[in-house]
């Protein structure tokens, strides 16, 4: 079973330095267009894919429904556990307005943040899951940056820190046991010349 860990395109909140975490902020033009790359790059590539979930927030939903679209890959029902990280009060707010609030150990307050152990057991709650279901089938998965990178810190500790980029792709493959690392955060189709995408 192979998985294709994809965070969604870019939103006018991501552009602006806000922390989303689970307010449901739509893709912009700018994420809808990362969104036509990505698919237009998996069209041209050896992976077949089976399905595709995602969080049921909007900017995901959007990202998959693109991707779904180019791909001719069903849209599986969204699943809650793909969500992103709640971040409390801190939702909506920039870096400067964070630190004017609350100083720069903002990180170290209880501001209702959702907690990293919380949020890494949905997480392997819903890979297990998913192993269950479709063990046989390769499934890609439309998520966010922060949940993504506790996932990925759940299965690896400190093997992965690079910031997780917009529409970036991380694919696993499991076969018994471990799930083993193909690729990780790749983001070149967001740099590619279209016109070599298309042929």
């Amino acid at each position: 079973m192979r998985i294709g860990l994809i965070r969604h395109g870019l939103t006018d909140w991501n552009a602006a330095g806000r922390i989303q975490g689970q307010t449901d902020i739509p893709l912009n033009a700018e994420g809808r267009e990362q969104a036509l790359r990505l698919g237009r790059r998996l069209l041209s590539e050896e992976y077949h894919w089976d399905h595709i979930i995602t969080s049921g927030l909007s900017r995901a939903q959007e990202t998959g429904e693109i991707i779904s679209g180019l791909l001719n890959v069903p849209l599986l029902e969204p699943d809650a556990r793909l969500k992103e990280r709640a971040f409390g009060q801190i939702e909506g707010l920039t870096s400067e307005e964070r630190i004017a609030r609350w100083g720069t150990t903002w990180e170290t307050l209880d501001l209702g943040q959702e907690q990293i152990a919380d949020i890494q057991s949905r997480a392997l709650g819903f890979l297990e899951d998913l192993w269950e279901a479709y063990q046989d089938k390769n499934v890609l998965i439309v998520s966010h940056g922060a949940f993504l990178a506790n996932l990925l810190s759940a299965l690896y500790k400190d093997r992965y820190t690079e910031r997780i980029g917009n529409l970036s792709l991380t694919i696993l493959e499991k076969e018994r046991e471990n799930w083993s690392p193909l690729l990780y955060n790749c983001t070149r189709h967001l740099s590619m010349d279209l016109a070599k995408q298309s042929e």
